[in-house]
């Protein structure tokens, strides 16, 4: 191992050390039975890069669901297809509200503040299904994940997506308002479909880390530069997960962290370092905006210790 991987694995070892001394570990998500088993003293942290190498730290490679970064790997997917011609149909603004108010959509007559609030992302699956149908539109976003992480390990938890189902009655209230406003195409149980079974992706840190590496490195994976989105469509991407990534706490995560990053409510975090490096972590304990209390602690130790920052 080179000096510099000995050094980072140090800040990793040391980041975990601080995340296991931490008595304040915010709140596991209740509003989903599945995700309510988790354990909040858990804790994992990996980072991808350039050369496509992986170290970990603490519990790195237990397996979750991704939950709302999946978002991400969505937006990628249907600009692809889409391009511009999405930003007719939900916006690229911070929301200053929950992840599933129903307020500002109404605000705004049935148009998503951004793709990553709730009713945004459910905007975006919709138009993936103007190309797919639900079981092809759902084959083709496992596949896009694993493409990116260069692993078919990847899959879905059907027994989470099942518990989102049974108890996501405001994104069921979301997605008819959205129908009201002619802002979904197709049945909203076609839609909720896909979008529940895309937040039930499921990767451990390492995966996830792999599978960010494109946002990392202006689209390319691995130092073969194999172009897996185009440079501009990963810039884009990036600048959103900045502002939106963290719902309204993305402008205290800028403040702490300073990179792009897309969190989740399993407790997971993703978060691109240009030019350098992708990083993962988890700790389901989540703070009041519903991102993890613990996984900001360890990339804001871990950005400060390495002075990653894009705003450097």
């Amino acid at each position: 191992m080179t000096q510099n991987l000995k050094k980072l694995q140090t800040v990793l070892d040391d980041a975990i050390h601080l995340a296991h001394q931490s008595e304040e570990r915010g709140k596991v998500a209740q509003y989903i039975p599945e995700l309510a088993k988790a354990d909040p003293q858990k804790a994992g942290i990996a980072i991808t890069l350039d050369n496509g190498e992986t170290i970990g730290a603490g519990d790195w490679q237990q397996p979750n669901t991704i939950q709302s970064i999946s978002k991400v790997f969505t937006l990628a997917l249907c600009l692809g297809t889409l391009g511009d011609n999405l930003w007719a149909r939900v916006g690229r603004e911070p929301s200053g509200s929950a992840f599933d108010s129903i307020l500002q959509l109404e605000h705004e007559n049935g148009i998503p503040r951004n793709p990553f609030v709730n009713a945004g992302a459910i905007v975006v699956t919709d138009a993936i299904l103007a190309t797919y149908q639900p079981k092809e539109a759902l084959g083709e976003i496992v596949r896009f994940v694993q493409g990116l992480a260069g692993d078919d390990q990847i899959f879905i938890d059907g027994k989470v997506a099942r518990s989102e189902e049974e108890t996501g009655h405001r994104n069921r209230a979301l997605a008819h308002y959205l129908a009201s406003c002619g802002n979904l195409h197709n049945p909203v149980e076609h839609t909720l479909g896909v979008y529940y079974n895309q937040c039930a992706l499921t990767m451990d840190c390492a995966q996830l880390s792999r599978a960010g590496r494109f946002l990392a490195f202006a689209g390319t994976l691995g130092p073969n530069r194999q172009q897996m989105v185009s440079m501009k469509r990963a810039r884009r991407i990036a600048a959103i997960m900045l502002t939106c990534g963290h719902y309204d706490g993305s402008g205290d995560f800028a403040y702490r962290v300073g990179l792009p990053a897309k969190s989740g409510v399993s407790g997971m975090i993703l978060a691109a370092v240009p030019g350098i490096a992708s990083i993962a972590v988890w700790s389901p304990g989540l703070d009041r905006n519903g991102n993890s209390y613990i996984g900001t602690k360890m990339l804001e130790y871990v950005t400060n210790q390495m002075d990653w920052t894009v705003f450097s």
